[in-house]
C-alpha cells in the first residue's frame, strides 16, 4: 500500500498468498480490478474507493465469465454505521449477550459472529454494542437487490445480503461484465451508502470464491483460461460449504489448499468425508459447477439450528430446544402453506463431529408439537447410538419433501384416530388449529405475545427473534457440501 504526496493511498497488492496480487507489468489469474483500503467509508457521496486499474487490453478474453456474485461487506454492522455516523471507523458489534455481526474494525481484534459478548469485550475493550435495526436491514437489502435487477432480471438471491447475477444478456446494454460489476458497486455505494464486493467468473462457485477474495469493498475478475491458476493457492475453507469440521479433516490429511485438494484421489476424499460430500468438494475444487443462476428457486427444505456451547444432553435441555427449533420451522412452513414428510435432526458433539437421523412419515406435517415429538425421538436415537458422547454443542431440525398444504384434510377414523402425528385425525386437527391461532396472535401482536411453555422458559433463544427471522427469510436449502462441516 503506497501513499502519494497528497496522502491518498493506492492499494497495489491485496491478497499476496491468495495469488491475486496485481501490478501493471504482470498478469495474474485473479484480476483485482478495484479494491478498498481498510474499512471503506459509508458516505452517500464522496466515495473513496481506491482503484487498481488495469488496461482493458491486458485482461484477455473473459469469454463465458458472465456470472457475478455480489456480497455486501459486514452488512449488519455497515448498516449501523450508515445510520449513525458516529459509529463509522469504530469497532462495533450488533447484539449483546452474543455477537450477531461485527464491523471490520472489530474483526481486526478477533471479534466475530457467534462469539459471546463477554469474550468480544475482552478482545476489544473499546467495542461498542448496538441493538440492531432489523427493519432497516430488510429495507436496505431489498434496495440493493433492486439495483441488481436494473441490470439483469436473472438475479438469484442467496440471503439478505448476497446474490448471483447472470449478465450475459446485458452486455449489449451495459458493457462487459467487469463494467457491469463496476457500475453496480458504484450505484450501491452512491445511492444506498453501502460497500459491496463482487466476483466475476464463469461458474457460480468461482464467482463466489472471487467475491470473498475481493473483500472488503473490492472487485475480482477470474479469466476462464486462468481458473486453475487462480484456485490453486487458495485455502480449502473458501470452497462453498466447507465448514470447520471438514476443514479440520482435510488439514489432518495435509490438504490445505484448493490445489492440493484437486490433486487428491477421489477415493481418499470419499474415505475422509463420505461418498457424497467427497465427490461434491472434489468437483468444486476443479471448478466443475454446471449450476445456472436461478431466479425462482423453491426451497427444498426448511430448517433451524441452535448452538448450545458444551452442554450435557439432558431431557431438560433437549426437549425445550427441539420445541423451540420445531416452532421456528413449523411457523415458516405454515406461513408458506407448506408441510413436509421427511424430518431430519443433526446433533453435533464436543469434538465438532456431527451425526444426522431422519424419518419419513406417511402424511406431510407442519404442526409444532408433531415436529417436536418426531425430532425428540430422532435425537434420542442418535444419542443412544453414541453412548460414549457426554456433551453436545448444537442441535438442528429440518423438514424436506415439501408439499403444498392450503387447508386441512380430515381423515376417516379407520384405525388411525389415535395417531396424533397425522394432521387429519382429531388430535392432529386440534394441533393444526392451535398452531394457526398462535400464528394469528403473533402476526398481530408480535412473536413474543404467545409461546409454548417449553420454549418460553428455556434459554435457547439468546439470539433476538427479529435477527433469526431476517436470516431465515432468505436462507437457501442446505447444500450437501455442508455435510459434516
Amino acid at each position: 500500500m503506497n501513499s502519494d504526496a497528497s496522502g491518498r493511498r493506492e492499494h497495489v497488492s491485496t491478497t499476496g498468498r491468495l495469488g491475486c496480487q496485481v501490478h501493471r507489468s504482470e498478469r495474474r489469474a485473479g484480476r483485482v480490478i478495484e479494491a478498498g483500503v481498510g474499512r471503506p467509508h459509508t458516505e452517500r457521496d464522496g466515495v473513496d474507493t481506491n482503484i487498481c486499474s488495469i488496461d482493458s487490453s491486458s485482461m484477455g478474453s473473459l469469454g463465458d465469465a458472465t456470472i457475478l456474485h455480489a456480497d455486501l461487506d459486514a452488512f449488519y454492522a455497515s448498516v449501523e454505521q450508515l445510520l449513525d455516523p458516529e459509529l463509522r471507523g469504530r469497532p462495533i458489534a450488533v447484539g449483546g449477550g452474543v455477537v450477531l455481526a461485527a464491523s471490520y474494525e472489530a474483526r481486526t481484534f478477533g471479534v466475530h459472529g457467534g462469539m459471546s459478548g463477554w469474550m468480544a469485550r475482552q478482545l476489544c475493550p473499546n467495542l461498542r454494542f448496538v441493538a440492531g435495526h432489523f427493519a432497516e436491514y430488510q429495507r436496505l437489502g431489498d434496495a440493493v437487490i433492486d439495483v441488481f435487477r436494473d441490470f439483469t432480471p436473472l438475479v438469484e438471491r442467496l440471503s439478505i445480503d448476497e446474490a448471483f447475477l447472470e449478465v450475459a444478456g446485458a452486455v449489449h446494454l451495459f458493457g462487459a461484465p467487469v463494467e457491469i460489476a463496476r457500475a453496480i458497486r458504484r450505484r450501491v455505494r452512491h445511492e444506498i451508502g453501502l460497500p459491496v464486493s463482487v466476483g466475476v467468473a464463469r461458474t457460480k462457485h468461482l464467482a463466489k470464491v472471487a467475491s470473498q477474495v475481493a473483500k472488503p469493498d473490492g472487485l475480482v475478475v477470474v479469466e476462464p483460461e486462468r481458473e486453475s491458476e487462480f484456485l490453486r493457492p487458495l485455502p480449502v475453507g473458501l470452497i462453498w460449504g466447507v465448514g470447520p469440521v471438514t476443514r479440520a479433516r482435510l488439514e489432518r490429511a495435509r490438504i490445505r489448499t484448493i490445489g492440493e485438494l484437486a490433486a487428491t484421489r477421489s477415493s481418499l476424499l470419499q474415505q475422509l468425508l463420505g461418498k457424497e460430500v467427497g465427490a461434491k468438494i472434489a468437483s468444486l475444487a476443479t471448478n466443475h459447477d454446471p449450476r445456472a443462476v436461478e431466479t425462482a428457486r423453491g426451497a427444498a427444505s426448511v430448517g433451524a439450528q441452535a448452538a448450545l456451547g458444551r452442554r450435557t444432553p439432558t431431557r431438560e435441555l433437549i426437549r425445550p430446544t427441539l420445541c423451540y427449533l420445531s416452532d421456528r420451522v413449523g411457523t415458516r412452513l405454515r406461513a408458506s402453506r407448506r408441510a413436509g414428510r421427511t424430518i431430519t435432526v443433526r446433533v453435533r458433539f464436543a469434538d465438532l463431529r456431527s451425526v444426522t437421523r431422519s424419518v419419513t412419515v406417511p402424511v406431510a406435517v407442519s404442526a409444532t408439537l408433531t415436529l417436536t415429538e418426531l425430532a425428540t425421538e430422532l435425537v434420542g436415537t442418535a444419542l443412544a447410538d453414541h453412548p460414549e458422547e457426554h456433551q453436545i454443542t448444537l442441535l438442528a431440525v429440518s423438514v424436506s419433501k415439501l408439499v403444498d398444504e392450503p387447508a386441512l384434510q380430515l381423515e376417516l377414523p379407520l384405525g388411525i384416530a389415535e395417531d396424533r402425528q397425522r394432521p387429519g385425525t382429531p388430535i392432529g386437527a386440534a394441533r393444526w388449529s392451535v398452531d394457526r391461532s398462535v400464528d394469528a396472535v403473533r402476526s398481530r401482536f408480535g412473536r413474543t405475545a404467545v409461546d409454548y411453555t417449553a420454549v418460553r422458559f428455556s434459554d435457547t433463544g439468546r439470539v433476538p427473534d427479529a435477527f433469526r427471522e431476517l436470516a431465515e427469510r432468505h436462507a437457501p436449502a442446505r447444500s450437501p457440501v455442508d455435510g459434516p462441516g
